[in-house]
């Protein structure tokens, strides 16, 4: 993963420093989402059709529902960590997983990258799909 690829900008609201994370430029979207897309992932640009929001989405498949729960545990850590949460939901043993940046005005952004790619080894880790 290329650091350069996270781009932050500073902007002052009510006397205190906020930090905002943009989008993916053209290049770093090819470079960083395409990969996604071939191990699974499936990329929404932003329309009216999809609620305004540019997102990756995965269905994760597991042999049983406590590797389904296993595998949003290890999620749920890591989102805390990274302050970014998925939209999901679970089914017995599937996950659905959207994931879009609110703070990059609902696209796709490094974070979302950064997270796809975890859940994708946490997934291995489990036998998921």
């Amino acid at each position: 993963m290329l650091l350069s690829t996270m781009r932050k900008r500073t902007f002052s609201t009510s006397n205190r420093a906020m930090q905002g994370i943009s989008k993916l430029t053209a290049s770093e979207h090819t470079a960083l989402v395409t990969p996604l897309v071939q191990s699974g992932w499936k990329h929404t640009a932003k329309t009216s059709s999809t609620t305004g929001k540019e997102t990756l989405q995965r269905r994760f498949t597991f042999p049983t529902f406590s590797e389904a729960f296993a595998f949003m545990t290890r999620v749920a850590i890591a989102a805390e960590k990274s302050d970014h949460h998925p939209e999901w939901a679970n089914v017995y043993n599937w996950v659905d997983v959207t994931l879009t940046t609110h703070d990059a005005g609902n696209a796709v952004s490094i974070r979302d990258v950064r997270m796809a790619e975890a859940m994708n080894q946490f997934a291995k880790g489990l036998d998921g799909k």
